[in-house]
Parts: structure tokens; C-alpha cells; sequence
């Protein structure tokens, strides 16, 4: 009996230091907390989705969905070999051209009418607070922070670990301009660093005036967020982000839902709709997009192009690592929808017409 105590209370300390670490960053407090608890997102002490947003799908329960994750034979979970990829040295770019790298999953590096543009940067190589889980596939994760000039605008969706890698934007902060972000998750930056004027930290809903003709307006999104045991204590977000010269949709981690046809009806049409498209599970079909989801919303959005992202990285859930670009590469064939599909660190010419091959299909 005094052994078993002993060791509940040593592994309950352990756990405690564990979350203690700068990587969790902090909730909501003080003048912060006050501002999200007037938004008309947040009751019950957490933000909401517009929509009700089941955990699961009907029919299935957290020992079911546990039980097919850790004991499913996952076969081609990830590449049996390494992903080739591109290193474009983006120090290098012509300031002139307007162009976009991927660094893989959700991570994303754009250079748009003279401002450079970051995305969702995970460049760590691993989308978990315990650096040896959730590894990057190899070849994938060929860009460090050290590889990405200094920025004018970071967006940040939502706060997991596949898309705010605290190793990486803590190497950013003193060369990032200004960081855009939901409501709660500056709580998150200032802790690690940034200061309260590099912060744009905004509700659903809101326009920004970022330069001279560059502005962003907040959109809804189907998820959720958290990088601890308390949920939804930040808001998760998608951006329409207007440059003097192109109307791109920034889309976060989202399930389908109403809110893609009201931004298209609102802020579009877009030249570019960067949507999720992977890591999805029939057991969490609200909060995740499967691929003929993700060309019904890039339709709704009245997008000219789709740029499939969420994918080609990590491995968060039980498909096929390729079956995100396989599926939506067949179906757009289907659709008449126009697909951006690089390689990672390949060169996308944001006003030019570009041919992309079946990069996937040369990696088993």
C-alpha cells in the first residue's frame, strides 16, 4: 500500500513539473481573460463553435477510438522511405515575385506584394510536447528557423502542437513584425517572449488594417483548441487576407459547416483557398474535413484555386500517409477544380499557371 502511494504521488509531481514547461505557455488571465469573456464565442467558461460540435461522431466513444488507434495494423501510416523534398533558400528570394513555399502540414511561407508572410510554423520536427513522439517523416523537415527571413505578418490559426511549435516561434520572435492570432493565444506568445505590440490577438468577426492595402478579416472555424488538460480556452481561427493584389483564404483546422458559404458570400471570391485536407477519422468527422468536404468548401468559398494542405508531415491519424492527396487529386479531377499540390520547399507562383506532378506517388 505505501509503495503504491509512493508512486502515485511520485508519477502526480512528475506529471505536474512535466506540464509546468515553458512549451505548455499559460491560459488567460487578468485584462486578457476579461476581453474573451465578453466575446459572444465564449460561455460556460470556454469558447464555443458556432455550430454544435460533438467530440465524436455518433456511435463512438473515447475507448473505441482509443482502441483502433493503438491497435489498428497501420501499414502505410507513413512513407516506408524518405519523402524527396526541395530547399528553396528563401534569404534569397527576388523581393519582386510573389511566391509561396510549404513546409509541410500546415506550415507555409508566403512572399505577397512586398511582405512576408509565415504560417502555422512547425519547423522542430516533431508536433508534441514530448520531442521523440509525432516526428516529422523523413525528408520532411528540411527547414530550421534559422532558414526563414525576418517577417512581416505571422498567422497562427489555433494553439496544438501541429500548428504553434513553441521551439520554433520562440527563434522567431525578434524577427517577426506582428503576430496574428485568436483570442487567448497571445497569452500563449507573451509568455514565450513576445511583446504586447507585436500581438494582434483578435475575435471572429474582425477586420484588421495590417499596412497600405493589406488587411485581414477573422473567420470562423469548426475545431477546437488547447495544449493542456483544459480545452477551448483560445479561439480557433481561419483568416480572408485582402493584398493589393490577392484575395487568399487562410483556413484553419476546421469541420465542414455553414461558415465556409459565408465567407464566400461575405469576403470571396478567393484566388486561393488553403484548407486542411488530412489527418482526418470517420470518429471526428466535426472537427476535421475529409476530402470531398474540402472541395465542397473550397466551392463555397468561390475559390479560383485550392491549396490541400495538413498533410504530406506528421501522421495524426489512421489513413493512408498519402490518401489526402490521392483522394482530393481524383476528385478534383471530377469537380474541375484547379489544385496546388507542391512538393515541400518547391517554388508556387502565386500569378502564374503551374503544373504540379503526383509528388506522393514516387514515395511508398
Amino acid at each position: 500500500m505505501i509503495t503504491a502511494l509512493i508512486f502515485i504521488l511520485a508519477s502526480t509531481l512528475s506529471a505536474f513539473l512535466f506540464m509546468k514547461q515553458a512549451q505548455f505557455g499559460k491560459t488567460p488571465k487578468g485584462e486578457r481573460l476579461k476581453r474573451i469573456k465578453v466575446s459572444v464565442n465564449y460561455s460556460n467558461g470556454a469558447f464555443q463553435n458556432q455550430s454544435p460540435t460533438p467530440d465524436l461522431t455518433e456511435g463512438a466513444n473515447f475507448y473505441s477510438v482509443a482502441k483502433e488507434f493503438l491497435f489498428t495494423k497501420k501499414e502505410r501510416n507513413k512513407p516506408s522511405e524518405a519523402i524527396i523534398s526541395l530547399k528553396t533558400d528563401l534569404l534569397q528570394l527576388d523581393p519582386e515575385k510573389d511566391v509561396m513555399v510549404w513546409f509541410g502540414h500546415s506550415s507555409y511561407f508566403m512572399q505577397i506584394d512586398g511582405k512576408k508572410i509565415l504560417v502555422d510554423p512547425v519547423l522542430s520536427g516533431s508536433a508534441s510536447p514530448i520531442s521523440f513522439t509525432t516526428k516529422a517523416f523523413k525528408g520532411s523537415n528540411n527547414y530550421s528557423a534559422e532558414d526563414i527571413p525576418a517577417i512581416d505578418y505571422l498567422f497562427i490559426t489555433h494553439d496544438h502542437w501541429d500548428h504553434l511549435d513553441y521551439k520554433t516561434v520562440k527563434k522567431l520572435q525578434s524577427r517577426t513584425g506582428k503576430v496574428i492570432c485568436g483570442l487567448g493565444t497571445g497569452a500563449h506568445l507573451e509568455h514565450w517572449g513576445f511583446t504586447k505590440d507585436q500581438i494582434i490577438e483578435k475575435d471572429w468577426h474582425e477586420t484588421i488594417r495590417l499596412d497600405m492595402g493589406f488587411s485581414v478579416t477573422t473567420v470562423p472555424a469548426r475545431h477546437f483548441s488547447g495544449r493542456g488538460f483544459k480545452r477551448n480556452q483560445s479561439l480557433w481561427m481561419s483568416y480572408a487576407l485582402q493584398t493589393p493584389s490577392l484575395n487568399i483564404y487562410i483556413g484553419g483546422d476546421s469541420g465542414y459547416d455553414a461558415h465556409y458559404a459565408k465567407a464566400g458570400e461575405a469576403l470571396g471570391p478567393f484566388d486561393i483557398a488553403i484548407l486542411e485536407n488530412g489527418q482526418y477519422d470517420k470518429s471526428w468527422k466535426y472537427i476535421h474535413m475529409h476530402p470531398e468536404e474540402v472541395l465542397r468548401a473550397a466551392k463555397d468559398l468561390k475559390a479560383k484555386q485550392l491549396f490541400p494542405v495538413h498533410s504530406g508531415k506528421f501522421a495524426l491519424a489512421n489513413h493512408d500517409w498519402d490518401e489526402p492527396l490521392k483522394r482530393i487529386w481524383s476528385l478534383s479531377k471530377v469537380t474541375d477544380t484547379a489544385l496546388i499540390t507542391p512538393r515541400i520547399g518547391e517554388i508556387v507562383y502565386l500569378k502564374q499557371q503551374q503544373k504540379f506532378t503526383k509528388w506522393w506517388e514516387f514515395t511508398n
